[in-house]
C-alpha cells in the first residue's frame, strides 16, 4: 500500500495576503433595480439567456440592455432579429423614448432582421449555420459592437427538424461569442416545466434570468428572477417590474431589512394642540396611523400634514385611492387649506389611481418609481384599506411592509389612513398593519344629546411621551380644531352636552360666588357691631378707670394728710412735754379721731 504523504500547510506571506482575486466583469444594463440585483449587471463577455412566456418584455428588456449601454457606456450594439422587421422595432420601442433610427446613424446600433420560414428551406444532408456566423460577424464588426442580443433563436427551431445539429450549431454559437468577447443576451421561449422550450439552458450556463407575467384576481403582474449567475452573488428572491414611457424599471424591495436610519428630530402634524399631545410632534422617518370610522376626519387630518410638510418647504407625495386631485384640493380648500398653491409650486405631488389597478408587485413598483422621482420629505396613503379590494389580506400588508421598509430606509415620514367599519373594534384595522406603525392616532364619534361629535386620542405613540387625554375636535372653515377635554359627572362630555353642562357650571358658579358674597356681607356686618360694641366697652371702661383713679387719688391724699398731721401731733406733743406743757385734753383727742381738724389745717379736695 502506497504511503500517504501528509498536507502542508501553505504559509500566508503578506504578498499573498495583500493580493485580492480579480471579480467577474460586468456589464450594467442600465434597467433600474436590476443593477442592484445582480449586484453590477450581466456578466461581460459572456451569454446570458432571457427567458419568458409571451408578453413578458423580453424583446424590450434586450433593446433597453443595448439602448443604454449605447448612451451611458459608450457600448455599440447588435440585435439580431428572428420575428420583428427593423421598423417594426424602431416604432415599437419609440413610445418609450428610444430613437433606435438616431442611434443607427450615430453607428451605435446595427439591426440585422433574418427571416426564417420553414416553407422556404429545405434540408438535405449535412449542413450548419455558418451563415448566422457571418451575418452576426459583419453587424459587429460594422458598428464594432461590445453588446449583442439574439431574439430569439428558438424560430431557428421551427424551421428545421433536425435538433442534434441545431444543438450542436448553438453550443458552438456560444463558444464563438464568447470568444469574441461580446456581452450577449439570447432570449427564449419558457417550455411547460423548464426553462425553455428546447432546453437552450443548458448551453448558456453563465447567467439565466427568468420573466413572468402573472394574471390574478383579473390584474396581471410582471416578475422577475435571477434563476442562475456563475462567478458572482446575486439575489435570489422574485421582483416587480414595470414597463412605462422610460422604459423598464425593476423595484429590489424584497432586499430591504431592518436597518433603517432613525433621528430624534421632530416634524409638526400641521395642529399645534395635536403637537402638543404628542410631546412636540411626530418623529421625522416615522410611520404614522389614522384610523376611524366613516367622516371622523381622517383626511382633513392628513391633509393638515401633507399643507404643514409643503410650507416648511418640503416635497409631499399625497396617494390618493378613492379621489381625484381636484376632489381632494376643493374638500381641503372648504376647511381653508390651500393645497392647489403648493401643488402649482412642485412641492405636493399628488397619485391617484384605484387600488384595482394593478396588482400589489405593480403598484410598488409604481409607488417606488414616483418616490424615486419626486423623492419626498412626506407619503401619504389614503387609505390603506382599499388593497383589501384588490387581492388577499396576507399579500396586501406584505405590500405595504415592504413599502414602509423601502419608505423607512429613505428616512421619510409616512401617514397612512384606515378606514374601520361600523360593528368592528376601533383598535384594529382592515390590514394588520398596527404593529409596524409608530405612532397610531385614533379618531372616533361619540353620540350624546342627539348628535355625533368627533374625538381623537393617541394609541400609541414611540419612543415619546404622549397624552392619554380623549380630546373632542371640530372642522371649520379654520381647519381642525381640538378643544380642551372636559370630563362631566358622566365621563368626557362632548357637543351640546358640553355646553349645557358648562352653563350648568357657570350657574353653580355663579350662586357659589353670590353666597360667598352674602356670607362677606354677614361677617362684615358682625364685625362691625362687634368693633362698636368694643368701642362702648371701652369707652365705658375708661370712665370707670377715670372716676376709680379720681377715688384713689383723694385716699392718697387723705392718707398723706393724716400722716402729716401725726406727724405734726406727735412733734408737737414732744415739744409740750420737754417744756412741761400738759398733754392735750381728751376732748381735743376725740376731735382729732372724729377726724375733725382746725380750720387752718384741713385739707381740701384735691
Amino acid at each position: 500500500m502506497p504511503a500517504v504523504r501528509p498536507r502542508t500547510a501553505t504559509k500566508k506571506t503578506p504578498e499573498t495576503a495583500s493580493r485580492t482575486l480579480p471579480s467577474l466583469r460586468k456589464a450594467p444594463t442600465g434597467i433600474a433595480g436590476l443593477d442592484e440585483i445582480t449586484e453590477g449587471g450581466l456578466p461581460a463577455g459572456r451569454p446570458t439567456l432571457i427567458c419568458g412566456s409571451a408578453g413578458c418584455g423580453k424583446t424590450l428588456f434586450g433593446l433597453h440592455f443595448l439602448v443604454r449601454g449605447a448612451l451611458e457606456h459608450g457600448e455599440p450594439g447588435v440585435f439580431i432579429a428572428f420575428e420583428e422587421r427593423e421598423q417594426d422595432l424602431i416604432e415599437n420601442v419609440a413610445s418609450l423614448g428610444f430613437d433606435l433610427s438616431d442611434l443607427m446613424q450615430r453607428q451605435l446600433l446595427a439591426i440585422d432582421h433574418i427571416h426564417v420560414d420553414r416553407m422556404e428551406i429545405e434540408e438535405s444532408g449535412e449542413y450548419d449555420l455558418e451563415g448566422l456566423f457571418l451575418r452576426l460577424e459583419a453587424a459587429i464588426n460594422a458598428v464594432g459592437a461590445k453588446r449583442v442580443v439574439i431574439d430569439t433563436l428558438e424560430t431557428i427551431f421551427g424551421a428545421f427538424s433536425n435538433y442534434a445539429i441545431l444543438r450542436s450549431e448553438l453550443r458552438r454559437l456560444f463558444y464563438w461569442l464568447k470568444e469574441k468577447g461580446v456581452s450577449t443576451i439570447v432570449t427564449a421561449e419558457r417550455g411547460d416545466g423548464a426553462l425553455t422550450r428546447h432546453g437552450l439552458e443548458e448551453y448558456v450556463s453563465d447567467c439565466v434570468i427568468l420573466l413572468d407575467h402573472r394574471v390574478r384576481d383579473q390584474v396581471s403582474t410582471r416578475r422577475i428572477r435571477v434563476v442562475k449567475y456563475r462567478g458572482t452573488s446575486h439575489q435570489t428572491n422574485e421582483f416587480p417590474f414595470l414597463i412605462d414611457a422610460s422604459g423598464i424599471t425593476v423595484v429590489p424591495i424584497t432586499s430591504v431589512g431592518l436597518n433603517h436610519p432613525v433621528t430624534n428630530e421632530r416634524v409638526t402634524s400641521g395642529i399645534e394642540k395635536l403637537d402638543v399631545m404628542l410631546g412636540g410632534g411626530l418623529y421625522r422617518g416615522s410611520t404614522v396611523l389614522i384610523s376611524g370610522t366613516a367622516g371622523t376626519g381622517k383626511s382633513s387630518l392628513a391633509a393638515h400634514f401633507a399643507h404643514a410638510t409643503c410650507q416648511a418647504g418640503e416635497r409631499c407625495l399625497y396617494i390618493s385611492y378613492e379621489e381625484s386631485p381636484q376632489q381632494i384640493e376643493r374638500n381641503m380648500g372648504a376647511i381653508g387649506l390651500d393645497l392647489g398653491e403648493a401643488r402649482r409650486q412642485g412641492i405636493l405631488h399628488f397619485l391617484s389611481l384605484r387600488a384595482t389597478s394593478h396588482g400589489f408587485e405593480s403598484h410598488l413598483a409604481l409607488l417606488h418609481k414616483q418616490i424615486e422621482t419626486v423623492n419626498p420629505a412626506v407619503v401619504i396613503l389614503d387609505p390603506v384599506g382599499t388593497f383589501v379590494n384588490s387581492g388577499l389580506q396576507d399579500d396586501a400588508l406584505v405590500m405595504l411592509v415592504r413599502l414602509v421598509d423601502t419608505l423607512k430606509s429613505r428616512g421619510v415620514t409616512i401617514m397612512l389612513t384606515s378606514l374601520t367599519h361600523a360593528g368592528d373594534a376601533l383598535e384594529r384595522t382592515e390590514i394588520a398593519v398596527s404593529s409596524m406603525v409608530d405612532t397610531w392616532l385614533l379618531l372616533k364619534q361619540l353620540e350624546s344629546s342627539g348628535e355625533r361629535n368627533r374625538c381623537i386620542y393617541v394609541l400609541k405613540s414611540r419612543g415619546m411621551a404622549h397624552s392619554n387625554q380623549i380630546r373632542e375636535f371640530s372642522i371649520s372653515d379654520h381647519g381642525i380644531d381640538l378643544i380642551e377635554p372636559y370630563v362631566g359627572p358622566q365621563g368626557v362630555l362632548t357637543g351640546t352636552a358640553r355646553a349645557i353642562q358648562e352653563v350648568r357650571d357657570q350657574l353653580e358658579v355663579s350662586e357659589r360666588s353670590s353666597d360667598e358674597q352674602r356670607q362677606e356681607r354677614l361677617l362684615a356686618r358682625k364685625q362691625d357691631l362687634l368693633e362698636q360694641r368694643i368701642a362702648a366697652l371701652r369707652a365705658e371702661f375708661a370712665a370707670e378707670e377715670l372716676e376709680l383713679r379720681q377715688l384713689l387719688s383723694s385716699a392718697g391724699a387723705t392718707r398723706r394728710a393724716w400722716s402729716e398731721e401725726r406727724t405734726r401731733a406727735e412733734a408737737a406733743r414732744g415739744a409740750r412735754m420737754k417744756n412741761g406743757t400738759p398733754p392735750a385734753s381728751s376732748a381735743a383727742i376725740t376731735r382729732k379721731r372724729n377726724g375733725s381738724l382746725p380750720s387752718r389745717t384741713r385739707a381740701r379736695p384735691s
